[in-house]
């Protein structure tokens, strides 16, 4: 049985935003395989234990799941709470402490995030 992990990221630096912001991104509870990568296979085993939440400011935003669609990984909000976001490569990026990812909103901006936590979910 594959193992799911509390992903926490958060906004990384950039422009208007040199130290990043803990206070914004999401939460992510999904299966990872021994290298730290999105397991597809253990999603489609297991898809109602995939969640997402978006949060600013401290508070959550949005709340949703996380899919997997034609290659693609997809933050999936609840309508009208905040718009979905499509994951740049999440297939290959490494969630691990550390990393960076991207996601691209609908409007086709992209925001990066650092993978600041990792945690074993208790089933």
């Amino acid at each position: 049985m594959a193992e799911f992990y509390h992903i926490r990221l958060e906004t990384a630096r950039g422009p208007g935003r040199p130290a990043g912001d803990p206070t914004e991104g999401y939460d992510i509870v999904a299966p990872l395989d021994g290298e730290g990568r999105l397991d597809a296979a253990a999603w489609r085993e297991a898809q109602d234990r995939c969640y997402a939440r978006r949060f600013s400011d401290g508070q959550t935003e949005a709340r949703g799941r996380l899919r997997h669609a034609s290659q693609r990984w997809i933050i999936d909000l609840e309508p009208g709470e905040a718009e979905d976001a499509v994951g740049y490569r999440f297939g290959e990026e490494r969630f691990t402490p550390g990393e960076y990812v991207s996601l691209t909103l609908p409007d086709g901006e992209q925001h990066t995030y650092a993978v600041v936590a990792v945690q074993p979910v208790q089933r």
